[in-house]
């Protein structure tokens, strides 16, 4: 993937990770629509603010249609709620995976024809070291980024032959608003992990391990 000459459709960039991924593609050349459910909270200089809900077809449709020329999509939007399977919200386990696994599948089945109409491109799901361990506090979010793994497995065979890439980033903790009450010394700096991410999808890999917990849990599933 070609990041320099890139036009990037960034999904919660308005904090965050996703903040840190639209910074550091603008910095390496890249047109940036940065995606926010308030337009108005993108405060980088030189981002396209871009209203976008992830879990609002009407929404994913209008930013489908504003950020026409896109050749990246990276699906960063998530949400943390903290239920476990069987004692927590039901509602709240539903918006987990109504985010991290339909809202992901919306805003793709919206931007593959854009891609493949620019030529063809790239797609990045961000993912979690919780897509292959599932803890029982963590059970509705684990699920959730389990759906999200499939989903970006079964899309990349799908996409391949249309000219589209699809890779996946996993990671653990990161030193952001999502993991405030998580010691520091348990946390990766977001701004590394994005640096990452961008790297592996320069060289196009399929997955990208950004720190070592992941990676001692990924050695651990085998081949």
């Amino acid at each position: 993937m070609d990041i320099t000459n890139s036009v990037a459709v960034v999904t919660g960039a308005n904090r965050g990770l996703g903040r840190h991924f639209a910074a550091q593609l603008l910095e390496r050349g890249a047109k940036v629509y940065a995606g926010a459910r308030v337009p108005g909270s993108i405060d980088l200089p030189g981002a396209i603010p871009l209203q976008l809900d992830i879990t609002d077809p009407a929404s994913i449709e209008r930013a489908a249609k504003v950020a026409s020329d896109a050749t990246l999509l990276i699906n960063n939007a998530g949400t943390y709620l903290n239920q476990p399977l069987i004692g927590g919200d039901l509602d709240l386990i539903r918006q987990e995976m109504e985010t991290h696994y339909f809202g992901t599948l919306g805003v793709t089945r919206a931007f593959v024809p854009v891609l493949e109409a620019n030529g063809g491109g790239a797609i990045l799901n961000v993912l979690s070291v919780l897509s292959w361990w599932h803890p029982a506090n963590a059970g509705a979010y684990s699920a959730a980024k389990a759906a999200g793994w499939a989903l970006t497995r079964a899309v990349r065979d799908e996409l391949a032959p249309r000219g589209i890439a699809v890779s996946a980033l996993h990671v653990g903790y990161m030193d952001t608003d999502m993991a405030a009450t998580i010691p520091a010394d348990q946390k990766t700096d977001p701004a590394l992990v994005a640096r990452q991410a961008l790297d592996g999808l320069a060289e196009g890999n399929p997955e990208i391990l950004a720190d070592d917990v992941t990676r001692t849990v990924k050695a651990g599933l085998g081949s």
